[in-house]
């Protein structure tokens, strides 16, 4: 009954937004090219249903394939700068000097590299989730309980084994949440990629419809980049509780 109540009264809250969204926008006479209502936002959504699917299709392959490669490449470099003393003076640093790197500068650079197709935005996707992936793998393995590591030395446990059996399921929760940050990180850096040079993509269906005045579709394509976002965060929410240890 009280998840039914606060449903309600989030329902409520963005309903009253919109009113005001809406009201404003008609009382005002604010032209439509600098800020359309929510109603012409909604019929926009209809009318470039087609458009809009085929863009989040585009931009959903590009996030998901950046961020599985996020994924194979920053675990085993997170475990590997972790436990290794050298790599943490020298590869560590690194990886930071990198994310300190605007992206957004990096991007045109990839497209003169990697052309207009699906390779320079799935990087750009990739870039963006790396770092958090790689930080959040550190920070799980560094949150191993010391007297657990005891026991596991008492018991004569090698190291590979303390690794599968203590330190993994100990990082999972950590490394779940870096995940969740990471998510949504790879949709904008698609979407920073499908900016520069694409000819599809949410992105690029943002561009084109900002540039020729469009602002309900510019809203619409907005608001589709946002749903995706939040749908593949609460996807990787989903898969978190299946980690049974994390109230462990």
């Amino acid at each position: 009954m009280s998840r039914a109540k606060d449903i309600a009264i989030t329902m409520l809250f963005f309903a009253a937004l919109l009113l005001v969204w809406e009201t404003g926008v008609r009382w005002s006479g604010a032209k439509s090219y600098l800020l359309a209502p929510p109603s012409a936002i909604v019929g926009e959504l209809w009318r470039s249903r087609a458009a809009l699917a085929d863009g989040t299709l585009k931009t959903l392959t590009e996030v998901f394939w950046g961020f599985v490669i996020a994924l194979v490449v920053g675990v085993p470099v997170s475990a590997f700068v972790f436990f290794s003393n050298g790599a943490r003076r020298t590869v560590y640093p690194l990886l930071v000097a990198l994310q300190s790197i605007p992206k957004v500068g990096l991007a045109p650079i990839l497209v003169a590299w990697l052309g207009y197709g699906l390779s320079s935005k799935l990087t750009m996707a990739f870039l963006f989730a790396f770092f958090p992936i790689v930080v959040a793998g550190m920070g799980g393995l560094a949150s191993t309980p010391a007297h657990l590591e005891e026991h596991f030395r008492a018991l004569r446990a090698t190291r590979w084994q303390t690794f599968w059996r203590l330190r993994l399921p100990c990082a999972l929760p950590a490394f779940l949440d870096g995940c969740k940050v990471a998510m949504p990180l790879a949709v904008i850096g698609a979407i920073v990629g499908e900016f520069v040079g694409s000819n599809d993509g949410l992105g690029n269906l943002i561009l084109t419809a900002s540039g020729s005045g469009n602002t309900a579709l510019t809203f619409a394509a907005l608001l589709t980049v946002t749903v995706l976002s939040l749908l593949l965060f609460y996807g990787v929410e989903y898969w978190e509780k299946f980690v049974w240890w994390r109230a462990a």
